[in-house]
């Protein structure tokens, strides 16, 4: 997962980020570290008891036992940075990592590695670890695939756990912001948090099956600072509505039973028998605000999906 700090990638379909040039000298880090409360099985949310993780780049878009941290420190050449979650999901390590190699579309968005260390990973990036379904290490240095980063890396380590029914994942993604450095991280954070708890959503109901991912934003108009508010209320959920309760929400096409699964000032996760919907909160970090889809339907139509979201988004905010 590199880059999950913004808008729809614009990508549909059915359904796979982080090599070096010098490095600029690396200063005294200074760090933050979080001690994670409890969480419930299988809900994939943060249990650092902050709120939810994300962006303010153009994309789309559960910790348990360890303590999660966030690392900053600057220099003349941009900020390093780490971030760190540790949590646990449903199923098995290699159920785990398919999820996270080649069904991404299921709670992300579609990416493909190529399996082997050295091989091609997302966003132009290298496999720096390929050791199923143990450890997976990517790394992208081309600030052109990863806007506002200079390098961007990831590592993740599975565990089984619960006799291999469940799984405990390390998430480390570290690198270099350049620019609005602090904003950046504030949006990354944010995001990882979110996407985690969709992953754990995924393996919870959906692992393993077909897909079919939309992802679209809202015009320029959309990063106004009310506009995820408007975007709360024209899918009908009251201001009241918290996780777990179940909701009929106005979507394109007729009414969401859905669950809302996720709920924050910056994100909206609802669940459906058949779809997990994700809207993304960027106006908040200065973008327009996102939406995607990760349907598991017999009948699914990305695109379809796809262009009733955006007609659905430009009339909103038209």
């Amino acid at each position: 997962m590199s880059g999950e700090d913004g808008a729809g990638d614009g990508r549909t379909g059915r359904s796979g980020r982080p090599e070096r040039p010098a490095r600029p000298e690396r200063p005294e880090r200074l760090t933050r570290s979080e001690r994670p409360g409890r969480r419930r099985p299988g809900r994939g949310r943060p249990a650092t008891g902050a709120e939810p993780a994300g962006s303010g780049a153009a994309r789309p878009g559960a910790t348990g036992p360890g303590v999660p941290g966030e690392t900053r420190a600057a220099d003349e050449a941009g900020q390093a940075f780490e971030i760190v979650r540790e949590l646990e999901v449903e199923g098995s390590p290699a159920q785990l990592w398919a999820a996270l190699t080649t069904g991404t579309a299921g709670w992300l968005w579609p990416m493909e590695y190529e399996p082997r260390e050295g091989g091609a990973a997302p966003s132009g990036g290298t496999v720096t670890r390929w050791d199923p379904p143990r450890h997976l290490g990517a790394r992208v240095e081309d600030p052109d695939r990863v806007p506002g980063q200079s390098l961007n890396q990831l590592d993740l380590t599975l565990e089984p756990r619960d006799g291999g029914r469940r799984t405990w994942l390390r998430y480390v993604r570290g690198g270099i912001f350049t620019g609005a450095a602090d904003d950046r991280y504030d949006g990354a954070a944010r995001h990882t948090d979110f996407h985690l708890h969709s992953l754990g959503q995924y393996m919870a109901y959906f692992p393993g099956r077909p897909v079919a991912f939309s992802g679209v934003h809202g015009p320029l108009a959309s990063r106004a600072p009310d506009a995820f508010v408007r975007l709360a209320r024209a899918l009908g959920l009251p201001d009241d509505a918290t996780d777990g309760a179940r909701v009929r929400a106005q979507a394109p096409g007729g009414e969401l039973d859905a669950v809302i699964d996720f709920r924050s000032r910056y994100f909206i996760g609802l669940r459906t028998d058949e779809t997990l919907h994700r809207f993304f909160g960027r106006n908040h970090f200065g973008a327009p605000v996102g939406i995607s889809v990760h349907d598991f339907g017999a009948h699914a139509n990305a695109k379809g999906t796809e262009l009733a979201w955006q007609d659905w988004l430009d009339h909103l905010y038209g």
